[in-house]
């Protein structure tokens, strides 16, 4: 077993002329499975196909591009495991000065909207190979879009970036059909109808009986048809309900197949044991490695899918809301590969995925039907069909704290802490208080503000402050002295400043300020990112007001800092113009002192 090749030396040690398949990625080259590049590349060569790797390739110089040759069937593009957009800048739209996933944590190893600058490149070098895109970074951007970055609604990026198929989700079974049909002599332009995939034509009757979302002219002129082409691309992210959708670009089509069928658990396990190397391409070891490997080397991955319902977060966009969970015997022989790795301490990192304890499908109605098109299942309120049981998760880390050589087993994914509370059962959060924290354990209320938390998809306070006390009464009544660290979100849609302000005495009454906050970032692919471009709830109608000034933006995030003197201003300000001087003074109460010049 070694890494796939890298240049042409590599392909000769194989026995290699030429690769079936190039990936071209935005990440460094590791070769793990939390790295979508590795699983569709592992899983092409399970099924026979010679795979390449060029990661990072310099966008500037065509011939990093041509380092393996032409490919016999295609190439495969994605921007790496992060969007290249959030991976450069900052929620203010200040560069980032270090990535995580490139050699040593240093940036610019990728450009700006990378799987448009691939594509491009790679089109100006070979006029006619079959390009796909794929990953979160084309996912998210597959019809049209609005950008932060820019300001303006862009096409989807299928145009943009001259690619010829677009694999959105989680592409396994997608890149194996495209692959096949490809291998068989189909030319790309007629695979189109592959479920998973989102391809253009300019014959308006190809697609069958879509659903015509309003056009692009329309969506980039017009807030309000932007709110309902999102509103329907939002009730169609389910492989059971979903139909397929097409959007006019003048003489173009972009149409969108429905979404492909999740995963069983035996197809699940079947991608988590491909022949990875499970560590970065030793080319970077002069570099000091790729730092995003650190934290997932010794994490499993135990499910996919959340029903939580986060409207910031873009899951429902790209995994989806049915959870797919591995089988027991998947992970515990992770377990033993992962024992055997010279730099494993005895240690797990992390046991669980997008939400750590949900393992199992939000009801038996999502076995049939998939999931609700017109309802959640936490938020406003607890759906009565909704089965909350974490016996499943609680045998898993039973079952891997008994491995011998296991030291310790945490549980760092975030925790669904309003599961928890419905949960009749206390022994799942008995046992991750006795086991499984590491001396903190994050959550994410995300806001105080029941106004705010309903526009966010997230459950009140009032659960949260519920999981809170029963964390620390039992952590107190086994001995151990651990905390909870909250993650707040400032200037999400809705937040006005007075939100902001009660967010902040809430962290004050906690008695700890939060090292890490996070300002709303608006991605594509997000009922909140629609909400903060319309200024309206996609699927009430609803006015909705949106902190878009950027001071404004600046004396929320502050308020969750107050105590930092370089916050001193932006919170007197926030203050004073709220007239909230209560609290400002030297009583228990205040945020801040006067300030006497």
């Amino acid at each position: 077993m070694d890494f796939l090749p890298i240049n042409k030396d590599d392909m000769k040690k194989r026995g290699w002329d030429q690769c079936d398949f190039v990936f071209v990625t935005g990440d460094a080259y590791v070769d793990h499975s939390s790295f979508g590049a590795a699983i569709l590349s592992r899983l092409l060569e399970r099924y026979g196909y010679k795979v390449g790797i060029i990661a990072q390739p310099d966008w500037k110089n065509i011939n990093s591009f041509k380092v393996l040759g032409e490919p016999r069937l295609g190439f495969l593009v994605n921007s790496g495991n992060i969007d290249s957009m959030v991976n450069h800048y900052t929620t203010f739209k200040k560069k980032r000065r270090t990535d995580s996933y490139s050699p040593g944590g240093k940036a610019n190893f990728r450009p700006d909207r990378a799987v448009t600058v691939y594509s491009n490149r790679i089109r100006e070098a070979y006029k006619h190979i079959p390009i796909i895109i794929g990953g979160i970074e084309a996912s998210l951007r597959r019809l049209s879009h609005y950008d932060y970055w820019s300001d303006s609604v862009k096409r989807s990026v299928l145009l943009d970036s001259g690619a010829d198929l677009l694999v959105y989700g989680m592409g396994e079974k997608a890149i194996i059909q495209i692959a096949e049909a490809l291998d068989s002599g189909i030319p790309i332009e007629e695979i189109t109808f592959i479920n998973g995939t989102v391809y253009k034509t300019k014959d308006r009757q190809r697609p069958y009986e879509p659903i015509i979302l309003p056009s692009f002219a329309e969506v980039s002129t017009s807030k309000q048809k932007y709110g309902e082409s999102f509103k329907i691309q939002y009730k169609n992210t389910d492989s059971k309900s979903g139909k397929t959708l097409i959007e006019q670009y003048d003489t173009v089509y972009v149409v969108q197949n429905p979404p492909m069928e999740t995963l069983s658990t035996e197809e699940l396990d079947d991608v988590y044991d491909l022949d990875y190397m499970m560590d970065y391409h030793p080319v970077y070891k002069d570099f000091g490695g790729i730092p995003a490997l650190n934290e997932i080397k010794f994490s499993i991955t135990s499910v996919r899918g959340c029903f939580g319902g986060c409207n910031f977060c873009s899951l429902n966009f790209h995994q989806g809301r049915i959870v797919q969970a591995r089988s027991h015997e998947s992970i515990l022989s992770e377990v033993e590969k992962m024992k055997k790795d010279k730099d494993f301490k005895g240690y797990i990192n992390d046991v669980g995925g997008p939400t750590a304890n949900f393992r199992i499908k939000a009801c038996k109605k999502q076995e049939i039907y998939g999931a609700c098109i017109d309802k959640e299942c936490l938020t406003p309120q607890k759906c009565k069909n909704l089965i909350v049981d974490h016996k499943d998760y609680l045998e898993l880390l039973r079952k891997i704290r008994k491995v011998e050589g296991i030291k310790k087993v945490f549980v760092r994914s975030g925790i669904r802490y309003d599961y928890v509370i419905y949960d009749s059962n206390d022994d799942f959060i008995e046992e991750l208080c006795k086991y499984h924290v590491s001396g903190q354990l994050r959550t994410a209320p995300e806001h105080v503000s029941e106004s705010v938390l309903r526009l966010m998809g997230k459950p009140s306070i009032v659960l949260y402050n519920k999981f809170v006390k029963k964390f620390d009464d039992i952590s107190k009544e086994i001995g151990k002295e651990q905390y909870i660290v909250p993650y707040f979100i400032s200037s999400h849609p809705g937040s006005h400043m007075k939100d902001a302000i009660e967010l902040a005495e809430y962290i004050r009454d906690m008695g700890h300020i939060p090292k890490q906050v996070q300002d709303f970032y608006p991605t594509p692919g997000t009922m909140s990112t629609c909400m903060y471009y319309t200024g309206f709830n996609p699927l009430t109608g609803e006015d909705v007001y949106v902190p878009k000034d950027k001071e404004e933006r600046q004396m929320q995030r502050a308020l969750l800092q107050y105590n930092k003197k370089e916050n001193y201003d932006l919170v007197l300000k926030a203050l004073t113009k709220e007239k909230r001087y209560d609290l400002i003074g030297f009583g228990k109460e205040a945020l801040i002192k006067p300030r006497y010049n």
